[in-house]
């Protein structure tokens, strides 16, 4: 397996486990989101999702999410979860987030964000800014 252009590493603790000793389903699309916001954050000088709302007034909201599980995540390893955008719309932005444990595939899942005006919860386009740094970033 080559190595991922953007990996973000969790440590996945006995609280995030339920009695079956495995990963509570509700903590996975957590630790994929929290990877998309680390990702925003590597590209974009620390600027994630706080920032982006707050200082720059571009919203993005998620309009969908899929998961697909494939291996238990449990405390032993740290997850792994490589992201990368897959599309990026006239206004909105799909990414892909692998998760892996000890090199195993844990899920996959892909997330849909839309671009707004934050402060208006309105629509708009990707922002010109945003469009330079994930164009050349997309994968087939």
């Amino acid at each position: 397996m080559n190595k991922p252009d953007f990996e973000h590493d969790i440590r996945v603790t006995w609280g995030d486990c339920d009695p079956a000793q495995v990963a509570y389903t509700a903590r996975i699309p957590w630790f994929a989101l929290d990877a998309i916001n680390a990702w925003w954050e590597h590209y974009f000088n620390g600027d994630g999702w706080f920032q982006m709302e707050l200082d720059l007034n571009i919203g993005t909201p998620f309009v969908h999410m899929s998961l697909d599980f494939r291996s238990p995540i449990t405390p032993r390893h740290r997850l792994m979860c490589e992201v990368y955008p897959l599309r990026l719309g006239g206004s909105s932005i799909r990414f892909a987030v692998n998760g892996r444990q000890d090199g195993v595939l844990c899920f996959e899942g892909q997330f849909v964000c839309v671009f707004t005006i934050a402060d208006e919860f309105k629509p708009q386009p990707a922002p010109e800014r945003i469009r330079q740094v994930v164009e050349p970033l997309l994968r087939p």
